[in-house]
């Protein structure tokens, strides 16, 4: 059965930018984009699997929702848009940052409300290439995860949810090898899955305890933590530290000059405290980045090792 709810913003509203920091690479089993430009989601709600899809009708957002989660996902809805987020107490302290500031007035900071939905793709992203962890993100969903409700199924890329936690820990070692994770992360990932109900109660704390939930897991560190938070739960603060490109991207933009560190970073974006994720995005948005000079990193085949 499906349930439906709309969604009024109250001013621009981009639902392309803002849902697509969802999206773990073009092929991700639990995030498509159909052929009418609707958005479709499979989550793993407290009230079990559910699919969401969310389209534009007229001036409204409308969520139509499919499965035993499908009550929870539309309860969840505007602030899954960026309902809860409040743009207008940003206030941009450089040129670049008001102009980009200026030129997306649709940008929101969306929530989930749901931790390991992010947080185990963002274990997946560390220390490798976006290449690398998505295909493994993908492969795992493929194989351990289960069919999304509803429609989703007749996607072109059939939609799966991700694994329970039980799910996970009962993957076998060579499965993880298979989808080219090494095992400090699957193992971080089992880690994290043993304890799933106490992290997914940081979707409701603010960013300072919600880190320290995190993070007293052993390989989840301030940059995965960060991570996971700017979705789970739209923290406009959680400004990502340890990031290769992030701190030269930012100091380029501000300064003009090249290789900014996380030091340097902070320093530069001080001024934006309590907002300082927001500005980073809005950065990224200015698409001022330094030329490359160093080749891109080799992707590393994890299953040949």
């Amino acid at each position: 059965m499906c349930v439906r709810r709309t969604w009024s913003p109250s001013g621009p509203y981009d639902l392309a930018r803002n849902l697509g920091v969802l999206r773990r690479g073009p092929g991700d089993p639990a995030f498509q984009v159909g052929a009418d430009g609707a958005y479709w989601r499979a989550s793993r709600t407290p009230a079990g699997p559910g699919t969401l899809r969310i389209a534009h009708v007229g001036a409204r957002i409308e969520g139509r929702a499919w499965g035993p989660g499908a009550e929870w996902l539309l309860d969840g809805l505007p602030a899954l848009l960026g309902a809860d987020d409040d743009p207008s107490v940003f206030v941009p302290r450089h040129r670049l940052v008001h102009e980009a500031h200026r030129r997306h007035p649709g940008l929101r900071l969306i929530r989930t409300g749901l931790v390991l939905e992010s947080l185990i793709p963002s274990i997946l992203e560390q220390k490798v290439t976006s290449t690398e962890a998505y295909r493994a993100w993908r492969l795992l969903l493929q194989r351990h995860g289960e069919p999304a409700p509803g429609p989703a199924e007749r996607m072109p890329t059939r939609m799966r949810v991700m694994p329970d936690p039980r799910a996970w820990a009962l993957i076998p070692s060579w499965e993880w090898h298979r989808a080219g994770v090494d095992g400090k992360r699957s193992s971080t990932i089992l880690r994290a899955v043993r304890v799933a109900r106490r992290l997914e109660e940081a979707a409701s704390m603010d960013l300072a305890a919600a880190s320290a939930r995190l993070r007293l897991i052993p390989g989840i560190g301030p940059w995965t933590a960060a991570e996971t938070l700017q979705r789970s739960n739209g923290t406009p603060d959680a400004i990502t530290v340890g990031d290769l490109h992030l701190p030269r991207i930012v100091g380029y933009a501000l300064t003009g000059e090249r290789g900014a560190d996380d030091e340097a970073m902070l320093e530069l974006l001080a001024p934006y405290a309590g907002q300082r994720h927001r500005a980073a995005r809005l950065i990224l948005l200015s698409g001022r980045t330094p030329p490359r000079r160093a080749p891109r990193f080799a992707i590393r085949d994890f299953r040949a090792m």
